[in-house]
Order: C-alpha cells, then structure tokens, then sequence
C-alpha cells in the first residue's frame, strides 16, 4: 500500500473514516477486479496531490464484506468520499483521472 493510502478494514472504518475530521476517499476494491487495478495508480496520485486536504484508504470488499454491504456496494471499484460520517459522493467505475477529479474538485476546495 502507498504511504497516502490507509489500509481500511470492518474493524477500523468508523475510526479512520466515519470519525476523521478531513474528508476521506475511500476505494472498494478487489484483487480479482482488473477495473480495480486500472484506477489505483489514479487513487494513489490522487492520495499523494491533495495530502493535506484529503485522506484516502483502500477497503478489499473480499475480506470486509460487513463495511461493503452496509454501504451496498454491487459492483467495482467504487469510490467513496466521506465527511463527517456522510457519504458525499460515489463513483462507480474505472474513469481517467480527469473525469474523477472532476466530480471530487467541488469539495476539495478552500471553504
């Protein structure tokens, strides 16, 4: 795992994600998903360019399913931003970087 992205877990998800005080992305993700494997390099340049505004975690739905039911994940990878325990945004599907950026931008800027 990058040094930007927090391995998440059933165990540690409220603490790391529900709790933060910063927004969190999260990627529902699985080693079998070619899709999964195509964005990842695009989540971790992602987790490395906005550091200070944003964390980012990686959650293998294979070995937490509780996390990803409670959230109905059905297909992915999907993508996740949290804040303050909310869910601000989901994206289901690889995309070009552009087009993620495009729909995380709105909440990555200053307030």
């Amino acid at each position: 795992m990058a040094k930007n992205i927090i391995e998440l877990t059933d165990s540690n998800f409220e603490e790391e994600v529900l709790k933060s005080d910063k927004l969190v992305l999260v990627d529902f993700w699985a080693e079998w998903c070619a899709p999964c494997r195509m964005i990842a390099p695009i989540v971790e340049e992602i987790a490395n360019e906005y550091s200070n505004k944003l964390k980012v975690g990686k959650l293998n739905v294979d070995y937490n399913p509780k996390t990803a039911m409670k959230y109905g994940i059905m297909s992915i990878p999907t993508l996740m931003l949290f804040q303050n325990g909310r869910v601000l945004e989901q994206i289901v599907g690889a995309m070009p970087k552009r087009n993620l950026l495009s729909r995380l931008e709105k909440y990555l800027q200053p307030v």
